[in-house]
């Protein structure tokens, strides 16, 4: 064969070979041309038990590594009561740490992004020398849900400026009892004014288009940050305003005050619902599938994910952490999608 054929043959291989390779490893649940729910079936297919069960747990940043992430594959990290890279921490720290992170998910088989989450509950209150606005007590007295969106979206673009793209709010719990100690995380006792202003979810998330979808889980883009409606349900309803304790109303007091900013939360694209640690005539919401799965998902069609509180499945036994084979059974079995945990030793 001439030397010129022997070229052009080798090219014209080399070219084949790259075009059988490119085409081998094309994953449709990379293409962002294909429509999501093909993507995900595309992704549930290739993945393996134990790769789900790993993007179902949430880890606190003290005990995850970019080893760590890619070793359990875990799906998410969490800055757990005030948990911070140093004290002080400049931005640049912690985009240097979540990235870090990342790196480690991006890594593994299938390069599964991980997503952080931080309680910027009232601005990005973790960090140092972020802006920090009133607590929801405070913002419901003002009457003004288009302040509040304002604040959400000032919210948003710092906790993007530290390279997190997931918070712990809004809560929308309705206090009934000033004697619970969380009342300040409540917009007011009047459902109406919870209801009104969940307007910071757009505020946090971006506004849905004009020809996007209500009730479909959105986030505008680089300037916005995934939301959480939070505690679901009867949180601020609790017996004599103990925390963590029984709400003890019917199905209607229920769903008429304490449900109704879920009802808007959910119409507004609401990404995520973190459930209560409370219960409800008895019944722990942890484990409550009635309500999770049987209203949440089913009646009032909430698409996005139902994550836990943290530690929250240790507490469906009493005393926590007594029996925690059962509390994952019953958990994820009621339709928490992910479980916020303290450290792998849970596991």
């Amino acid at each position: 064969m001439a030397k010129g054929s022997l070229l052009a043959f080798g090219i014209a291989l080399f070219c084949f070979c790259a075009a059988m390779k490119a085409e081998a490893e094309y994953l449709p649940y990379k293409d962002p041309k294909q429509p999501i729910n093909t993507r995900i079936k595309d992704l549930l297919s290739r993945m393996t038990l134990e790769e789900k069960i790993g993007q179902m747990v949430q880890i606190d940043r003290s005990v995850a590594s970019g080893e760590i992430m890619k070793k359990y594959y875990i799906g998410s990290v969490l800055s757990g009561g005030g948990s911070v890279p140093a004290k002080q921490a400049s931005p640049e720290t912690w985009v240097d740490m979540v990235n870090d992170f990342q790196k480690g998910s991006l890594s593994t088989r299938l390069g599964i992004p991980m997503i952080y989450g931080i309680d910027a509950v009232h601005g990005h209150n973790t960090v140092y020398k972020a802006t920090v606005f009133p607590h929801n007590i405070g913002l419901g007295a003002t009457r003004d849900p288009a302040l509040v969106k304002k604040i959400g979206a000032a919210t948003a673009l710092e906790v993007r400026a530290t390279g997190i793209q997931y918070a712990f709010a809004p809560c929308i719990a309705v206090c009934r009892d000033p004697r619970w100690g969380r009342c300040y995380e409540s917009y007011s006792e009047d459902p109406k004014i919870v209801r009104a202003m969940t307007e910071i979810i757009p505020g946090l998330q971006g506004e849905i288009p004009s020809n996007g979808r209500l009730g479909v889980p959105y986030l505008a883009g680089q300037k916005n940050i995934a939301a959480c409606a939070k505690h679901f349900v009867g949180d601020g309803g609790t017996t004599e305003g103990i925390n963590e304790n029984n709400t003890v109303i019917s199905r209607h007091g229920l769903l008429s005050i304490h449900m109704t900013g879920y009802y808007n939360a959910i119409i507004k694209g609401v990404s995520t619902v973190m459930i209560s640690y409370s219960s409800w005539n008895g019944i722990k919401m942890h484990a409550n599938r009635e309500m999770i799965t049987g209203f949440l998902k089913n009646t009032l069609r909430f698409r996005g994910f139902v994550i836990s509180d943290w530690q929250g499945i240790d507490r469906i036994t009493s005393p926590p952490h007594a029996n925690y084979t059962y509390s994952i059974v019953a958990g994820v079995n009621a339709g928490i999608d992910m479980v916020s945990l303290i450290c792998l030793t849970n596991l």
